[in-house]
Formats: structure tokens, C-alpha cells, sequence
């Protein structure tokens, strides 16, 4: 059994898009329009098989965005070595994304770095 997608709700659809499509080398679909529901949608393709469905809606709840609570945490993108940790994450900070943790090796081993995209979500870049 595999995940075929994970899916977030976003304020700016096609901002989101050119987020992930700039820095994490996502192909998106041509986008899907349902006008009697006012959803619109996008799905972002990365290497391998990892998809993320980016959504809009005309009546979303935009609730504050703590980094603690319960539910899904953040998506993490493996970009194949720390010298690319390294290279992104610096990409990022200097476009002006928050780096909320710099490049370095975690407890569990893990050599990553963590940012706040565009709509306040956490992003882990890892090797």
C-alpha cells in the first residue's frame, strides 16, 4: 500500500503553484474548475511518485496556523544531499522564506532544514 496523494487547501492557488514548481521541481497538471462548487485545483507531481493536490475554495476558513497542533505537521522534500539542504535552504532565506531551522543533523539522524512557505505551513528539506 502506498499514499497517492496528500492534498492542502491554499488562500493563493496558482502563487502556491509557482512555489512548488520554483523550488522543489514540481510538474503540475493543467488544473481542474468545478464553477458550481468554486473549487479549483492543481496536482503537483515531484520526482518519483509523491503527489500534493493544492486546492481552493470561495468559502475556506484560513485558521491560524500554529506549528504544535494536532494534525499533518509539515511535507517533507528530500533533494539528495546536504550540500542541496544547504543550497535550498539558502535559496529560500534569501528570497525572503523563514528558515525556522538552519541546515543541521537531527537526534534521529536526519540532516534537514525547515522554512514557512508562502500561506504559513512548514516545509522540511531534507538530504
Amino acid at each position: 500500500m502506498k499514499i497517492e496523494h496528500v492534498a492542502m487547501y491554499v488562500n493563493d492557488l496558482e502563487k502556491a503553484k509557482d512555489f512548488f514548481t520554483k523550488y522543489f521541481n514540481a510538474k503540475s497538471n493543467d488544473g481542474y474548475h468545478n464553477p458550481t462548487k468554486k473549487f479549483r485545483s492543481y496536482f503537483l507531481t515531484f520526482d518519483g511518485e509523491a503527489r500534493l493536490e493544492i486546492m481552493n475554495k470561495a468559502d475556506m476558513i484560513d485558521a491560524e496556523k500554529n506549528l504544535t497542533r494536532t494534525g499533518f505537521a509539515h511535507v517533507s522534500f528530500s533533494v539528495g544531499s546536504k550540500e542541496k539542504v544547504d543550497e535550498l535552504t539558502a535559496r529560500l532565506k534569501s528570497d525572503g522564506f523563514e528558515v525556522i531551522s538552519e541546515p543541521r543533523t537531527t537526534g534521529d539522524g536526519y540532516y534537514e532544514s525547515c522554512i514557512i512557505d508562502l500561506e504559513g505551513n512548514q516545509i522540511e528539506i531534507t538530504e
